[in-house]
């Protein structure tokens, strides 16, 4: 009987999130985890980043990149055409002059072909960066920015640019497109804007 009393009185899990999301990075998080990289010649890594946040992808689909999905001969595509695992839908998205410097850094770096994976994996039986290193070096990232592993993940990268594009915007249909959607509710729910929106809403009321 005492402890359920005693969660009775507890705060709610998780208190105005939508349960299982997990948190986008911010911009100075971004900016911050970029000048580490650079400082520390960690070019794949900060190439996997970059394109984690310009593309927008799954994890599945952006471990699974190969160099001719962002290259056009020997440049470096400004925008980029993939299939999703997920959905079987195209969706596209832009690459910006940093990550292009940074993916050109690691492609010469590795010495990688157009038919190679973008990301290869450094364990023998997996041909690129499985979904559970992307985890594991995600989780590392999140742990040298002193951020809470249990609010970050994979969607964290996916979530970051849309976010901000949205919060800059407000332009759903745009995000939609951009994260390969087939329905504007499945954005809304992802975002989870309906409880940011009210909750900024409420903040600037005051009584």
């Amino acid at each position: 009987m005492g402890s359920v009393a005693n969660s009775a009185h507890r705060e709610p899990w998780k208190k105005g999130k939508i349960v299982g999301l997990k948190a986008p990075f911010k911009l100075k998080d971004i900016w911050a985890l970029r000048v580490r990289l650079q400082m520390d010649h960690r070019v794949r890594e900060l190439a996997l980043f970059n394109l984690g946040i310009d593309s927008k992808l799954r994890g599945c689909d952006l471990v699974a990149l190969k160099v001719r999905d962002v290259c056009h001969g020997d440049q470096l595509a400004t925008r980029a055409i993939v299939m999703q695992h997920k959905t079987q839908r195209p969706v596209q998205f832009e690459i910006t002059l940093a990550t292009r410097e940074t993916l050109q850094a690691w492609i010469k770096q590795a010495e990688l072909k157009p038919e190679d994976f973008l990301f290869p994996s450094r364990l023998h039986d997996s041909p690129h960066l499985g979904t559970r290193q992307y985890a594991r070096i995600l989780g590392h990232w999140v742990d040298e920015l002193g951020l809470d592993r249990a609010e970050y993940g994979m969607h964290s990268m996916r979530r970051t640019k849309a976010t901000l594009i949205y919060r800059r915007t407000k332009n759903l249909r745009a995000v939609q497109l951009l994260l390969g959607h087939s329905k504007l509710e499945s954005t809304v729910r992802y975002l989870g804007i309906e409880v940011d929106d009210a909750l900024e809403i409420s903040e600037q009321t005051e009584i």
